[in-house]
């Protein structure tokens, strides 16, 4: 049994989404951001960073959107969210994985919480540095698409394209959305289109950029 805690639309999609995917048994545990629920001294003794996600496994805590995942996709080999291990396309599976949390992740971090960075707001040559930044990325991730998709291994959807599909929602109100790109929009059409994603923006109650 899981226990996600989680709140709409942020970090903790991509491992919801897995969850659905997999179809194993969870729980869902509200973190409401409003009330700053994240930083909580109850929600603090069970994520120190005072983020999401946080998933529950057996009663053990674990956070990190990747290194969830990961643990979720060895743990159920039969959902298919990995290559097999020693494999070319597990090695790339990791690659990606990687790539999209800290080329990705960290950028959108600074995006959006510019007290992180010492500033109330950005400086104006600083948020357009993030977003070339942000936008690199997706020049990146198209041409592979482009090149080698319609998933980022191929033929077969994995969990990184769980957390691609979540990093592209959250350009949605940026100077250059994410389905600017070809490639990219024809991805997210494939990804939006799968049961899990409507289940999700179900239980979320997320409407922007359902499809």
């Amino acid at each position: 049994m899981y226990t996600l805690y989680y709140s709409p639309g942020t970090a903790s999609m991509a491992v919801h989404l897995a969850l659905l995917e997999i179809g194993a048994p969870y729980g869902l545990e509200l973190v409401d951001f409003d009330r700053r629920a994240q930083h909580s001294k109850e929600y603090l003794r069970i994520n120190p960073q005072g983020k999401v996600p946080t998933l529950l496994i057996d009663g053990q805590p674990y956070g990190e959107v990747a290194a969830l995942l990961m643990m979720l996709a060895d743990r159920h080999p039969e959902a298919r969210l990995a290559p097999p291990i020693g494999t070319a396309r597990r090695n790339e599976w990791y690659q990606w994985l990687a790539y999209l949390a800290f080329a990705l992740g960290a950028t959108y971090r600074n995006w959006f919480y510019p007290p992180d960075l010492g500033f109330a707001e950005h400086p104006p040559e600083l948020r357009a540095a993030l977003r070339a930044r942000i936008e690199a990325s997706w020049d990146r991730v198209d041409a592979h698409l482009r090149a080698a998709g319609p998933y980022l291994l191929g033929a077969d959807m994995s969990a990184p394209d769980l957390q691609l599909l979540m990093y592209m929602r959250w350009s949605r109100n940026m100077p250059r959305p994410a389905l600017g790109w070809p490639a990219l929009a024809q991805f997210a059409a494939h990804m939006r289109a799968r049961t899990s994603w409507q289940r999700l923006c179900e239980l979320e109650g997320l409407t922007e950029w359902r499809s």
